[in-house]
């Protein structure tokens, strides 16, 4: 392993899985590493506190690992500090001698078809951040329609279908916080249409959050028979994946049986790509095109086009990279362009002491495991950098928190995120929930206060 010579001072931006694990890896490789992690939030966790359905509390209990990571004191905790506006990119440049990028992909992807914009249509992204209660979000959302169309074959289509279908009765035992509570209940869906232009065997389904999805009471499952015609190409894949088989015969039980009685619908649609959305002013319908395999694992348009009624659209067709400002981003593929996580310029030349991890690296692909190989690979380039890196000009580990105190940031350290964790289980425990989540930025760093008023 690489000597080095003195503790070298990092910055780490995000403090989602993809910064703690570096940080965590970091810490090991380097002992004595003065390690920062900085949040545009309040709160630590990322995408597992605001991108996980609140029925799911099974993958929220990741949270556990990383709060142990932070609890440990060997790497400090600054949320409530955007990068780009609270302090720049230059300014941490001159504190820390190595600053590695964590921001993920919080956007929703672009689908470029007509009627995307009619009110009705909406993001994946920015309906998952609304039930999660991200504190920058609205607190209210629409859910007005009884007919909704769902474009997406991937987990996050699971998680709209299911918290649309789901009893709000079962919603009341999260941790989301009433608003969002109130709408579900009120919420008149009763048919959830999922559209994916290829087949079954080429869905991104995770076994298990589709078999949940047929565990929700009251819900019958809706499929058509003239999907599960599989093709060579598609009967290799099933050969080759061991996921794909459980998807597959999942979908083929549910066929075979209509699994499920109840007053919701979930019609699952396959072989159809969207092509418009209907409605003048706001969402009436979604208009999608027959396909059919290729035979070489891809598929082709046919003739056939249907209409489906629908008063709201949603779009899971994948997140986008969240940019820095000061660094190099690809605006095409939505990651900050790097060589095995060192940071590169449009010309391919690296930026000394630049670096990224997680989806802001790759792009929105892969779960956890994927998540700490891209932290592995990214930190042991940075360990083997820093002994011939220059060193930061000013080494205090008190300099950035004296610079955000003077612009009047509320900076809330780890032990203001433990007063906000404590809020929110008291406030859950008042309303016999495990949790029920602080709803405001204002509401979190108030809380925030009483655990430390101070950053340093």
């Amino acid at each position: 392993m690489t000597e080095l010579t003195q503790s070298p001072r990092v910055a780490v931006v995000g403090a989602g899985p993809a910064g703690l694990y570096a940080a965590d890896i970091l810490i090991n490789r380097a002992p004595g590493a003065q390690i920062d992690v900085l949040d545009a939030l309040p709160s630590p966790f990322g995408l597992i506190r605001y991108g996980v359905a609140p029925d799911h509390p099974r993958i929220k209990s990741i949270i556990d690992s990383l709060h142990q990571i932070l609890d440990r004191g060997d790497i400090r905790f600054l949320g409530n500090v955007t990068v780009g506006s609270d302090v720049t990119l230059d300014e941490l440049r001159q504190r820390y001698d190595a600053i590695l990028l964590a921001t993920g992909a919080l956007r929703d992807a672009d689908l470029d078809i007509e009627g995307i914009d009619l009110e009705g249509s909406f993001g994946a992204a920015d309906f998952v951040a609304w039930y999660d209660s991200h504190p920058d979000y609205s607190q209210r959302w629409p859910l007005k329609a009884e007919s909704v169309a769902v474009i997406g074959n991937g987990n996050v289509a699971l998680d709209i279908v299911r918290v649309l279908a789901r009893d709000p009765a079962e919603m009341a035992r999260t941790d989301a916080p009433a608003h969002v509570l109130a709408a579900f209940a009120a919420s008149p869906a009763r048919d959830i249409h999922v559209f994916g232009r290829r087949g079954p065997a080429a869905s991104k389904f995770s076994p298990l959050e589709l078999r949940e999805l047929g565990q929700v009471p009251g819900v019958k499952m809706l499929l058509d028979d003239r999907d599960f015609n599989l093709d060579d190409a598609d009967r290799a894949a099933l050969q080759a994946d061991g996921r794909l088989r459980q998807v597959v015969k999942t979908l083929e039980r549910w066929r075979a049986g209509h699994e499920g009685v109840g007053s919701r619908r979930i019609h699952l649609h396959f072989y159809w790509r969207p092509e418009r959305i209907e409605g003048s002013g706001r969402v009436t319908g979604l208009t999608v095109r027959r396909t059919r395999p290729d035979g070489r694992g891809g598929v082709v348009d046919t003739d056939e086009s249907r209409t489906f009624e629908a008063q709201a659209v949603y779009r899971a067709v994948g997140y986008f990279g969240s940019p820095v400002e000061g660094a190099p981003f690809d605006p095409e593929a939505g990651v900050v362009p790097n060589a095995a996580g060192r940071v590169v310029d449009a010309s391919g030349q690296i930026w000394p002491g630049l670096y990224a991890t997680g989806w802001i690296k790759r792009g929105p692909v892969g779960l956890i495991g994927s998540t700490k190989s891209d932290a592995l690979e990214t930190v042991a380039n940075m360990v083997e950098d820093l002994a011939r890196l220059a060193p930061a000009p000013d080494r205090s580990p008190g300099s950035l928190p004296e610079l955000l105190r003077a612009r009047g940031i509320e900076v809330v350290t780890w032990d203001g995120w433990l007063a906000i964790d404590a809020a929110e289980r008291l406030k859950g425990a008042a309303e016999g929930r495990p949790r029920a989540k602080l709803a405001t930025r204002r509401e979190m760093v108030d809380a925030a206060r009483s655990g430390t008023p101070e950053a340093a």
